[in-house]
């Protein structure tokens, strides 16, 4: 008894990837299956944990998942999902309805793996159901068709849980030597995997109750340490079992004080957890029965009616038959010897009692009949308790024997395995070496290729860049020469002596342009500062000409830096100039001209734009464009060096007056390199 009501059948969190062969689907239908599988796999591994600390929150997000899903293999796996939160809440009746729609589903469906992982978690969630129902036979049939059916799935890193479910089952049947067996092959298999060490601690504790039951404290104690390494790992209801059955070990040992201290742990751990009401009472009986056993009986009495009202309402036989054990006990503590009989005369023995606890009924008959004058039952019962601990040390004798056998066998078998591997490694070593030789040659005469082709095509792109770069570089520096010729200089220095102040003063700004561009046109890059004030020079001299209708405007924002920003020679003057000539200088009424520089992103913006009319590519004032050609022959030859490139943008803008304009954006990024 003690055994089923001191294990928390475990839950596991299976992700099922699977894809439903459908005749008759279109490409659009295995594309929503595929997405649908998806994402209920990503739901599920990140739920997973969750589930057993809210299964609650879990259960209402996965039916309205459920409602949605339009593929029927991922609506069912999120029902099997539901199915699991019913059992994490004790809702046998709720649990049992999804098996049975579940089920249904299953029947008749195409063999495949996906369909094969989701008939895995229906047997396996029938295990948990009888389990929890005492029904042991049907729980271990269960269990095995469920660890069958999850070979022929996909998702085999939750064979070890399934293992874990079987040997407890096979525990609680008494064949403890088989459960022990199914406990060290979800270790291999978790070895075998390579899963995550976060699978292994519930399989140590599993093997440690095994040898708390066979007696044998001192394996007990090896697999409970090896648990309890990874305690601060364990999800809260391994933690539950974790505590509760080392709790029952010391119980076992006598060492009551010991136990009271892991019980408390118990009580204290999921007292937190609203869904884990059946793990605090199965607690607090657990204390009763230890302040039993210490004679502390107002302790006892405090635990005991704690709980009972818990596993009246649940109907749980094997825990009120515990419980009224507990009572008699009480009973003849206080030498109530009425309450005692009462209670003896309406107990019956639930079917698959634990053996421990019968023994400890017939314990406390013999001293309610001793106590009382009945030497003749109480013999009867002395007698029953003989035979009992005859029957159950032979029994534990046999499954140590047994247990040993198997152990034998399976690492018998293991050594065989391993040296069969090794002599084919040795076989292999051989063979790999070669072809590792081989490829090596193979790689090494395909990367000497590689690199002697990406050596010439780099050289030759190199070579066109260069010619790219002079040819341009010739081009821009002609179309500079045209406006700078040096004899203009000195005929110009002559007509400015006797002339008036105000002649003079237009024909030095004229001097002063043709001069800065004689300087510029032997640099391909300047500062800003230099080109803004090349640029208002050249307005200056212009605004005679257009009249007192042209208004300019040049606006640089706080955040840029002039004198920091280096763009490209005329890289403003040309659109400035272009928007002079060909656009306002034609036009009637106002003219006007707007420069603008900011910063944008991680580099600055520059914007020339007039009210021109716009680009008109049919104008006859249209001119040739060999300036801008140029600019943008050159920028496409310097962005092909740099990471980040110049970008250029000529378009039509409505302007707030309702005229139509031209506007000529450059973004230059930060750190633009501009040598050739």
């Amino acid at each position: 008894m003690r055994k089923g009501l001191n294990r928390q059948i475990r839950f596991y969190i299976c992700l099922v990837i699977g894809l439903m062969v459908l005749g008759a689907c279109v490409p659009e239908d295995i594309e929503t299956i595929c997405t649908e599988m998806k994402a209920f796999e990503r739901f599920s591994r990140i739920n997973g944990d969750s589930l057993a600390i809210v299964p609650r929150k879990i259960r209402t997000e996965a039916l309205r998942r459920m409602e949605q899903a339009k593929d029927s293999l991922a609506k069912y796996n999120y029902l099997a999902m539901v199915m699991k939160t019913y059992l994490v809440t004790t809702q046998l009746d709720s649990a049992q309805i999804m098996i049975r729609r579940l089920s249904s589903f299953i029947e008749g469906q195409e063999e495949v793996p996906g369909m094969a992982d989701l008939e895995s978690e229906c047997f396996n969630m029938k295990g948990n159901v009888f389990a929890r129902m005492g029904k042991m036979d049907s729980a271990e049939f269960c269990f095995r068709r469920s660890y069958e059916r999850r070979m022929k799935g996909t998702k085999v890193e939750v064979i070890p849980d399934i293992l874990m479910n079987l040997a407890d089952a096979s525990n609680r049947l008494g064949k403890l030597n088989v459960g022990a067996a199914w406990y060290r092959k979800a270790l291999l298999m978790c070895d075998s995997l390579h899963l995550s060490s976060s699978k292994k601690p519930p399989i140590y504790y599993g093997l440690a109750q095994v040898y708390v039951t066979m007696r044998d404290f001192d394996l007990c104690d090896y697999y409970y340490n090896l648990a309890g390494e990874s305690y601060d790992s364990m999800l809260p209801y391994e933690k539950y079992i974790y505590l509760n059955n080392r709790g029952t070990s010391y119980y076992y040992r006598e060492d009551y004080r010991t136990a009271i201290e892991y019980f408390r742990k118990v009580v204290g751990l999921v007292e937190g957890y609203s869904d884990m009401n059946f793990e605090l009472n199965l607690g607090r009986m657990n204390l009763g029965d230890c302040y039993l056993q210490l004679h502390e009986a107002d302790s006892a009495v405090k635990y005991i009616n704690e709980c009972q009202p818990f596993f009246e309402k649940m109907d749980v036989k094997a825990a009120l038959y515990y419980i009224d054990t507990q009572r008699i006990k009480l009973a003849l503590m206080q030498e109530d010897f009425q309450e005692a009989r009462r209670l003896l005369s309406r107990s019956m023995v639930p079917v698959g009692i634990d053996p421990d606890m019968v023994h400890i009924r017939n314990k406390y008959l013999q001293q309610f009949y001793e106590e009382t004058g009945n030497y003749k039952s109480a013999y009867y019962y002395l007698r029953r308790n003989n035979q009992l601990d005859d029957s159950i040390r032979n029994e534990r004798v046999r499954m140590h024997t047994a247990d040993l056998t198997l152990r034998y066998q399976q690492d018998s078998t293991l050594m065989a395995h391993r040296v069969l591997l090794q002599e084919q490694k040795n076989e292999m070593l051989v063979l790999r070496w070669t072809q590792v030789a081989v490829f090596a040659i193979a790689v090494i005469a395909i990367l000497t290729a590689f690199f002697l082709y990406l050596y010439s095509k780099k050289k030759r792109a190199l070579l066109l860049a260069r010619n790219h770069r002079t040819v341009s570089t010739l081009r821009l520096e002609n179309i500079r020469n045209r406006l700078s010729p040096h004899f203009i200089f000195n005929v110009l220095n002559r007509e400015m002596t006797g002339r008036s102040v105000e002649e003079r003063q237009g024909l030095s700004s004229l001097v002063k342009l043709m001069r800065r561009n004689l300087e510029l046109a032997e640099q391909l890059c300047v500062t800003l500062a230099e080109e803004v004030d090349f640029v208002k020079t050249y307005i200056d001299l212009e605004r005679c000409s257009l009249g007192p209708y042209f208004h300019s405007e040049l606006k640089i924002e706080k955040d840029v830096y002039p004198e920091q920003i280096r763009i490209l020679s005329m890289m403003i003057q040309i659109p400035v100039e272009n928007a002079v000539k060909h656009a306002l200088r034609e036009k009637e009424g106002e003219r006007n001209l707007w420069v603008a520089v900011c910063r944008q992103g991680n580099g600055v913006c520059i914007k020339i734009t007039d009210n021109g009319g716009g680009y008109r590519p049919d104008s006859r004032y249209r001119g040739t464009g060999t300036g801008m050609k140029v600019i943008m022959q050159t920028i496409q030859i310097l962005n092909n060096k740099n990471k980040e490139a110049i970008d250029v943008s000529v378009y039509n803008v409505s302007l707030q007056s309702g005229e139509m304009g031209c506007e000529v954006a450059f973004w230059l990024p930060d750190n633009y390199d501009y040598r050739i």
